[in-house]
């Protein structure tokens, strides 16, 4: 097997405390992330051959950030140098993305003025056997949007796995355009689809019964799953996989299991419950990256759902969005949070 590229935009998380106190320290903690960066970071934790594939600016931060990632051991030699900045996010410390208080300032950022026809396909897709992307590129802009599909017909004509993670960000479509119209173009090419049955119902229009929501019920959630995952398949022949998250949020606790739906079976994980966690930024990202190291080393079905529900599970007890965690270490911080 090759290398995993990882393709989005590299990302500044700010995190300025709701209660304003970091107006009198005049201080505040930064994090370095975006969805595909936190892959290609667990992967590389992982010791999967990771690369990298953004665009940044040629200045000392972005050279510094590029810096910190070859530290990781993360291949950065396919990022492009271009534009004058880089995307930043801000974000209280422990809220969700999916929160209403994030604010993007991704504007004009050197990721989102790519257009297609910039990047050398041949030579960035060399050596590599797994292209990973979400659906937070083609929400930046419409040229993006046409980038994806120019990567993902080259990874396609080499044969290369593709796998997308479905996270809806309402903040970001603001060009015209609604997920609707554009998903369903890219998602017909790649081999493993992750997100959840709102996220499928919201891109790629498989609905979801409001007696679902209402009846909140394991079961009905899963069985929803399996149907929302089979209609993926049919929808998008070339798709072999779907795995769906349901994380919910009681007070500051977390319940916690995933399906994946692969080789006409549904496969459904431990279930976890936590009364506190540290974050939850990059849980998702590290339940994609743990799928693809999964599926990279050819484990068997249920090991594979069972590492990546692991996996994301103990991200959630870590600050930073790039996941910390060796692979070693995840059984020993989730197995207390287990339910029988």
């Amino acid at each position: 097997m090759g290398k995993v590229l990882s393709f989005g935009e590299l990302l500044l998380r700010i995190c300025p405390d709701s209660a304003g106190e970091w107006l009198a320290d005049n201080t505040f903690p930064v994090y370095v992330g975006g969805a595909e960066a936190n892959v290609a970071a667990a992967l590389s934790l992982w010791e999967v051959p990771s690369a990298y594939l953004t665009a940044v600016p040629d200045n000392f931060i972005a050279r510094q950030l590029v810096g910190y990632l070859d530290d990781l051991h993360i291949d950065t030699s396919a990022i492009h140098y271009s534009g004058e900045r880089i995307g930043l996010y801000f974000l209280d410390k422990g809220k969700d993305l999916k929160n209403a208080g994030v604010i993007y300032d991704r504007n004009y950022s050197s990721f989102s003025a790519l257009t297609p026809g910039t990047i050398d396909w041949d030579k960035v897709l060399e050596g590599v056997t797994w292209f990973h992307f979400s659906a937070i590129c083609p929400a930046i802009n419409q040229a993006v949007a046409e980038v994806c599909e120019e990567a993902l017909k080259a990874a396609a004509e080499r044969n290369i796995t593709i796998s997308i993670d479905l996270n809806y960000r309402a903040k970001l479509w603001k060009f015209g355009k609604e997920p609707i119209e554009i998903l369903p173009g890219l998602v017909k090419y790649c081999d493993v689809v992750m997100g959840n049955i709102w996220a499928a119902e919201k891109m790629l229009g498989i609905p979801v019964p409001e007696n679902v929501v209402e009846e909140h019920q394991k079961q009905t959630y899963l069985q929803q799953s399996e149907i929302s995952s089979k209609a993926i398949l049919d929808l998008f022949p070339k798709c072999k996989s779907v795995a769906n998250t349901f994380r919910f949020d009681h007070g500051k606790g977390i319940q916690y299991y995933t399906t994946l739906y692969t080789q006409d079976q549904l496969l459904v994980s431990k279930e976890f419950v936590a009364e506190a966690i540290a974050g939850k930024v990059g849980s998702g990202d590290c339940y994609m990256a743990g799928l693809i190291y999964g599926f990279y080393h050819q484990l068997e079905a249920q090991e594979v759902v069972d590492f990546a529900t692991s996996a994301a599970f103990a991200k959630l007890f870590t600050e930073s969005d790039f996941n910390t965690t060796r692979k070693e270490d995840i059984r020993a911080i989730v197995e207390p949070y287990e339910m029988a």
